[in-house]
């Protein structure tokens, strides 16, 4: 999800002139009425037509919320449909996202700057993943920033109104809410951003809508990360993977330290690594953020509280979570020698796994930029059980081990080199080398003919399954269950009846477009590719007319214009 939070400082100049004018604020307060229209600054930046401002009408109140949708949007929309999941929506945040999430981390400002308890919903369409954003400026009065809503505002994506996952976002949204109060308006700080999108990503896990983890953010993020584990928590770009990294390891430390950490690191004059190393300390633990990265990055391999007590998920959706390390492949026979060399940002994991060889085999590593690594390892054997090790580094930077009988009793080696020195935000690089060294073994004849014979009948059966495939993939088959199709579909639907269509029909578009022609009812990533490819190809009529120049993947209206020309000319 691409979530924003802009945060301005106060400016010291206006205190005294805001502080006066508060003693003649009217404390009588007017609620907002049904049907009522306001203008809202927004960011151009997320919005789906690049918008500054929209007019907006309220759709719907409750104890706590003003729903406002965009005008334009709400006047072409399914209103009875929105309608319903908007008031689904206000009764989970009244009755469950509110009471759980304020009893933990504390309150928002409220009344706040607008002197009114409710928070303000505002839904309009965006050009982003994410489900929606906070802009901590709408916190300041017009005198401090002039496109301050001054309101208790929380900005959600239109396209996902109807998603299961809109109750996770609301949940992640409100608790930047709370952090806005929590921090700034209580302490005078911002807090970092990865620990402020931290605690928000673990949001919907507290309120319980990760507990269905098939369809669940958490499981959105777990997968993510699998495909590129090598991100580091802390340092911060907005990008989706950023929100993956800083959601496990958040899940890891509050599965292994308690959501305590979260609350007083919040409930702190302190932010980030600072405020996480406090709340540690308050609680009673001796290790510090460094050791809890650094024990994280083997819990992501191994994962079994068997082999530590640190080195697993405790959640019991991300028991089965392991990232996939980068294989290096040692040669089957004879003596051999693999080098590689590297570069690193400080508090970044990265995951190396030797396998292949025959024999006793020496690892070395070496710092090449003076700073000192850690270097746990951890030794597979055949009866896959694991054994988890430190590398002894001198003063130097360089260290080696040797292991026997690799490639037999030990099947592999995996090793996670990292830096944690000085601040996470540092964004610093560092530099290393490891080499793999592999000694001759006597009887490695028989071995050798054994695997050469294996590697025959594997060949076989790959070249098997993958004539399968293909005559899969080559049926002429086209049938398409629909005729047309009528909602928006979007990345994250699952057993869907319409994606289902979608991907028959983005099948019958030849391997071009949709090369696995998997037809499944889950709109991930595949999918996505492919919609992304059939906007391409018919970009004229579908990217041009909106001022895009690449595809989206999500099927709104002009793509499902598109489409359903297409099936109408196949029916005839």
């Amino acid at each position: 999800m691409m979530l924003k939070l802009t945060s301005k400082g106060k400016q010291k100049g206006f205190l005294v002139v805001i502080f006066i004018g508060l003693l003649f604020f009217s404390f009588s307060v007017k609620a907002d009425t049904v049907g009522e229209k306001r203008n809202f600054y927004i960011d151009p930046n997320f919005d789906k037509y690049n918008r500054e401002e929209i007019t907006a009408i309220l759709i719907k109140t409750t104890p706590h919320l003003y729903f406002y949708a965009d005008k334009e949007w709400w006047d072409f929309a399914d209103q009875e449909e929105i309608y319903s999941a908007v008031s689904k929506l206000g009764e989970e945040f009244d009755n469950k996202i509110y009471p759980t999430l304020t009893s933990i981390f504390g309150p928002e400002w409220n009344p706040g700057i607008d002197k009114d308890p409710h928070i303000y919903i505002l839904i309009h369409p965006m050009d982003k993943a994410g489900g929606g954003y906070f802009n901590s400026g709408d916190e300041y009065p017009k005198i401090q920033n002039p496109r301050s809503n001054e309101h208790e505002m929380i900005y959600l994506n239109s396209k996902y109104i109807n998603s299961s996952l809109e109750k996770s976002f609301l949940a992640h949204e409100f608790t930047h809410l709370i952090t806005f109060n929590q921090k700034e308006n209580t302490y005078g700080v911002s807090e970092e951003v990865w620990l402020n999108e931290g605690r928000a990503e673990y949001a919907p896990t507290l309120v319980g809508y990760d507990d269905d983890y098939e369809n669940s953010n958490l499981k959105i993020r777990a997968d993510l990360l699998a495909e590129d584990p090598s991100d580091s928590p802390f340092d911060w770009s907005g990008r989706e993977i950023d929100y993956a990294s800083v959601n496990l390891f958040i899940h890891y430390l509050v599965d292994q330290y308690g959501i305590d950490i979260l609350v007083d690191s919040l409930h702190s004059p302190k932010v980030g690594v600072e405020s996480i190393n406090y709340a540690l300390q308050k609680n009673g633990y001796k290790d510090d953020l460094a050791k809890i990265f650094l024990n994280w990055t083997i819990a992501n391999y191994i994962n079994d509280c068997n082999y530590g007590e640190r080195y697993c998920y405790l959640n019991k959706n991300l028991r089965n979570f392991k990232i996939f390390p980068q294989i290096n492949f040692l040669p089957l026979s004879g003596q051999s020698v693999l080098t590689f060399a590297d570069i690193t940002k400080g508090w970044t994991g990265n995951w190396y796994k030797i396998i292949g060889g025959n024999g006793n085999i020496k690892f070395y590593f070496e710092s090449l930029s003076g700073v000192p690594f850690n270097v746990p390892y951890i030794i597979k054997k055949k009866n896959g059980s694991f054994s988890v090790h430190f590398l002894s580094l001198d003063k130097n930077g360089k260290g080696e081990v040797e292991i026997s009988d690799f490639g037999r009793d030990v099947i592999s080696l995996i090793f996670i080199p990292s830096v944690e020195d000085g601040s996470p935000l540092d964004n610093r690089y560092f530099s290393f080398s490891w080499k793999i060294s592999v000694e001759k073994d006597k009887n490695e004849s028989e071995l050798i003919q054994e695997l050469l014979a294996k590697i025959d009948e594997l060949r076989e059966k790959i070249a098997s399954v993958q004539k399968k495939i293909e005559e899969i993939l080559n049926s002429k088959e086209k049938k398409i269950t629909c005729s047309e199709i009528k909602h928006n579909l979007f990345f994250g639907m699952r057993n869907n009846n319409e994606v289902k269509c979608l991907q028959e029909f983005l099948k019958s578009q030849g391997k071009e477009i949709y090369p696995e022609g998997l037809i499944t009812g889950n709109f991930l990533f595949l999918t996505k590719k492919a919609v992304i490819r059939f906007q391409e190809k018919y970009a004229e009529e579908i990217l041009t007319p909106l001022g895009l120049r690449k595809g989206t993947g999500f099927v709104g209206p002009a793509t499902r214009k598109k489409i359903n020309e297409i099936l109408k000319l196949n029916e005839k």
